[in-house]
């Protein structure tokens, strides 16, 4: 297929970028370079430029007839969502119509959408379901739980078929450590952990150790970034298939602990960090778990990687390896 990737040098987008290569697909990145970067693109062709650039944007659909847009150019910080909602809604919304609006005019036939648990806030129960309500409590959460509804509304105006796919907690990197997480100043728990037994953060904060769980401590459900991009690729396969519009949790269906993940990180590095305890951060829920039935059915989607030692396993090689570069 003849692909359109937008974010595809970014920590997400370019493991999806790989696998799309390594199947056969022809990809375009389009990316700004914002957060992402050039060298982590390794296949396909980049294009450096940004959504909020109609007459590039314009000019990359009339050159190319794509077959269908994998749309991850996103900011995701959410502290820095609630201090900077404006660029948020212009980056993540905003730009988002811009998108759709070249991909109805030029007939592109199907759309992926990088999504987000955070679109379900708080939810009454720690183990959520794609029927759950949507009710987030942040601008993140927010621009794109209405970049989902511009994409429902517009497919069902005859627009493309697409698949929106709500990631809970990305985790990993590519086995080879080609690629992985080098977003600046992440504040992803299993980069930071590892930056911390590498000696590049003073310490590790854990914030809230009084939350109902088996150990005080929130859970989240990591997914390995490498299970997470095939999602991609079995969403695109569906969708050619001509199977129907659908949005789909993305997640293994268990979590960690943030203390388990930590010892996980001090046993796999074999180094020791500091850890301190802190005060619970506003809009933390106790537990995030996905329930991933549907992708699992709809999509035929099936883990390989469920496992947090070889999460973080992944995860330290590459940061050991990025640490150098």
């Amino acid at each position: 297929m003849k692909l359109l990737v937008t974010g595809g040098a970014g920590y997400i987008g370019s493991h999806v970028v790989r696998q799309l290569g390594e199947a056969g697909h022809d990809v375009i990145v389009y990316d700004n370079l914002s957060t992402g970067h050039h060298w982590a693109v390794l296949s396909g062709e980049l294009v450096e430029g940004d959504l909020a650039d109609g007459v590039r944007l314009d000019a990359l659909f009339a050159a190319h007839r794509f077959d269908a847009v994998l749309h991850f150019a996103a900011f995701i910080v959410v502290p820095e969502s609630v201090e900077q909602p404006l660029k948020y809604y212009a980056n993540n919304t905003r730009n988002t119509l811009a998108l759709l609006e070249r991909v109805h005019a030029h007939g592109v036939p199907h759309f992926v959408f990088s999504s987000t648990a955070a679109v379900y806030g708080m939810p009454d129960t720690p183990r959520v379901d794609e029927s759950t309500p949507l009710a987030p409590i942040n601008p993140y959460g927010a621009s794109k739980m209405m970049s989902e509804r511009m994409l429902m509304d517009l497919g069902a105006a005859g627009g493309p078929s697409y698949v929106a796919l709500r990631y809970f907690n990305v985790a990993g990197a590519d086995p080879e450590a080609r690629i992985g997480q080098a977003t600046p100043d992440a504040t992803h728990l299993i980069k930071v952990a590892c930056q911390a037994a590498l000696g590049q953060r003073d310490q590790l904060q854990i914030f809230g150790t009084d939350y109902p769980t088996r150990d005080g401590t929130c859970i989240r459900d990591y997914i390995h970034i490498e299970d997470l991009a095939r999602a991609h690729l079995n969403a695109l396969d569906y969708l050619a298939a001509g199977g129907r519009s659908q949005v789909l949790n993305c997640g293994y269906g268990h979590g960690f602990t943030v203390r388990e993940v930590v010892d996980t990180v001090q046993r796999v590095s074999g180094k020791t960090f500091t850890v301190q305890d802190a005060p619970r951060r506003a809009g933390d829920p106790p537990a995030l778990v996905a329930d991933s039935s549907r992708i699992r059915k709809v999509l035929g989607w099936k883990a390989r990687f469920d496992d947090l030692d070889r999460i973080v396993e992944d995860a330290w090689r590459w940061e050991r390896k990025f640490a150098a570069m």
